[in-house]
């Protein structure tokens, strides 16, 4: 296992992490056995976040013995003092740790990020927790490339935790400025939220490029995570049958896929088209029925909001059919 700094935080982390999404549908036994399976074969990077439900608790009773072999990640959507404060406790007790190593500010839109900045809000209660030694060092984790070059100016933000695949490369200009910073670049989404269906395929592309410090795709079984293991470490190098398959694989999702490069907004009637697609990936493909409708439950428009106007079409860059796309999403939420 390659073993990299991830930014200024000078924490070593083998370059395949572990994402927390998908073990919310094991349970506390195949997590402690995955956590024992990755301290023997080198794996010292978790992650998971307050939003994915019993994922934190889940992680702390596997951690039970071997916390200090891991690198510890988690994240919370609070945009206030209090509730930051609040959700840090929680993942300390879920945790089961006196310490986390990296606590992010969960996915803020440019809104959200000034409140979190601001006067009461949650950074101050993240700056009290890492001098409390309650935690190590701070992140943002975002699927606006906006959002995390702005990220990035901010003294504060240490790593940043953003998609980048085969098919979305709009981070490419986020690793490039994470490096200026010294920050450390963490690859989420690395099969595209399940939609390359070749996991070695789509690690194997990850992990050619120099500026990507941790693959974190989410694991919930002992085979997922041997796959991964040897898509990551495998020495041989890029081939051009490796290349032309990646090729194949972006054209096959090019016209049906959502980069989430937000071109497409503002939408006239008000719907985050993104989110939409991004919650339907994990309705369809994670197996997460119950979270998906949650997380889509919170959005203020759905995709039944939809007026047809087209307008969103006409700035999508990857011209896809947005309004049938949502069509679809109306159908599988049933709104």
């Amino acid at each position: 296992m390659e073993y990299l700094t991830l930014g200024r935080t000078g924490l070593r982390v083998s370059r395949l992490g572990f994402g927390g999404i998908p073990i919310q549908r094991a349970d506390a036994g195949k997590a402690r056995e995955l956590v024992l399976a990755m301290k023997d074969a080198g794996v010292n990077y978790i992650d998971s976040a307050r939003g994915y439900t019993v994922s934190e608790a889940y992680i702390g009773e596997a951690l039970e013995g071997v916390r200090d072999s891991f690198i510890l990640a988690t994240k919370s959507m609070a945009r206030t003092r209090e509730a930051m404060a609040a959700d840090i406790e929680t993942s300390l007790r879920n945790f089961r740790t006196g310490y986390i190593d990296l606590y992010q500010v969960h996915n803020p839109n440019d809104a959200a990020l000034d409140q979190v900045i601001g006067e009461g809000g949650a950074l101050e209660a993240l700056l009290e927790a890492k001098e409390a030694g309650k935690i190590g060092h701070i992140g943002l984790t975002a699927h606006s490339k906006a959002v995390a070059m702005r990220a990035l100016d901010l003294p504060w933000v240490e790593t940043v935790m953003f998609p980048f695949n085969i098919v979305e490369d709009q981070g490419r200009d986020v690793i490039e400025k994470a490096k200026e910073k010294n920050a450390g670049f963490i690859a989420m989404k690395p099969l595209a939220g399940g939609a390359i269906e070749s996991g070695r395929t789509a690690l194997r592309f990850l992990a050619k490029e120099r500026g990507v410090d941790l693959i974190i795709p989410g694991m919930a079984e002992l085979g997922e995570l041997r796959e991964n293991i040897a898509a990551v470490s495998d020495p041989a190098p890029y081939s051009p049958e490796e290349e032309a398959e990646a090729d194949a694989i972006r054209s096959s999702l090019g016209s049906g896929f959502c980069r989430r490069c937000n071109y497409c907004a503002p939408c006239t009637a008000g719907i985050s088209i993104p989110n939409v697609f991004l919650f339907e990936g994990y309705l369809e493909r994670y197996g997460l029925e119950e979270w998906a409708r949650s997380r889509y439950a919170t959005l203020a428009k759905k995709a039944s909001d939809c007026v047809g106007c087209g307008v969103c079409e006409s700035r999508c860059p990857y011209e896809l059919p947005i309004r049938a796309m949502m069509q679809r999403a109306r159908k599988a939420f049933g709104e």
